[in-house]
Parts: C-alpha cells; structure tokens; sequence
C-alpha cells in the first residue's frame, strides 16, 4: 500500500513540477535545449515511476507501517536538501550526497549507494552539461569542473 500511496505521490510531485518548468524560458537564448529541458526531463521521469509504483503487482501487500513512514520521510528530507544546497555544492556533489540516503532508504547497502551517487551525479552532470549544453551549477566543485 505505501507503495502505491508515494507512487501517487511522485505523480502529483511530477506534474507540479512540469506546470512549474512550463514557463521557463531564458530572455536570451545561449543554450541549445533552453532552462526548460532538466525539469521536464526530471517531472517526466518522476512521472513514469510514480506510475509505475501506483499500478503494478504486488503479491505480499503489506500495511502502511513506521518502516515505510521512515522511507518515505527520510527520501523527503533528502530530497528537500537536495535542493536547499543545490547551487551551494553544486549538481554533482548535491545529487551524489542526495542518492545515498535515498538509496539506503530503499534497501541499498552505504557502499553501493556511495558508488551510485557518484556515478549518478558525475554521468548526469557530463550528459547535460557538456553533452547537451545545459548549464548546471559547480558549487563547490568548479576549480575542477569549470565553474558556472
């Protein structure tokens, strides 16, 4: 059931996101794919697995107990800091430090979670930043990356 309860939940998260991003439209256009490109991808993404996690199967449904309350708490604060520190730290390192705890929260052992954060938040930065042109925040980072 809780399942299904943050499935729906991500669906609405998603299309707040993407009414949000609709109007987002740079007054000189520098980029190929325009500020609009990163929310919608993101609020699409979201999306599918929000309904994805409403509609699927599940054989041992369970109650909604504390253990999916703390999944779901601690994936919110994350998320939360996520954006608190976004510009702060910068794309990379925000969405590294963001995947761990959402990963642990999910079952992911603080090894692995590390590993995906890193690759998560290295691969996500090369695709928008340098291979698509989207300009995304160094933060802390940009005596390495080549600050913006």
């Amino acid at each position: 059931m809780s399942d299904r309860v943050f499935g729906a939940v991500c669906v609405v998260v998603a299309a707040g996101m993407a009414w949000a991003a609709r109007d987002y439209v740079a007054p000189i256009s520098y980029e190929p794919v325009g500020p609009r490109a990163f929310p919608m991808l993101l609020a699409a993404l979201m999306a599918i697995g929000g309904i994805w996690l409403t509609i699927r199967p599940s054989p041992n449904e369970a109650g909604f107990g504390a253990a999916q309350l703390k999944v779901i708490g601690l994936s919110s604060v994350a998320i939360f800091a996520y954006a608190a520190l976004f510009r702060t730290l910068g794309f990379s390192l925000a969405t590294a430090l963001m995947a761990v705890p959402v990963g642990m929260a999910f079952g992911g052992t603080l090894k692995n979670c590390m590993m995906l954060g890193v690759g998560l938040g290295a691969g996500l930065f090369l695709l928008f930043d340098r291979l698509l042109d989207v300009v995304l925040p160094t933060g802390v980072l940009s005596f390495l990356l080549g600050g913006h």
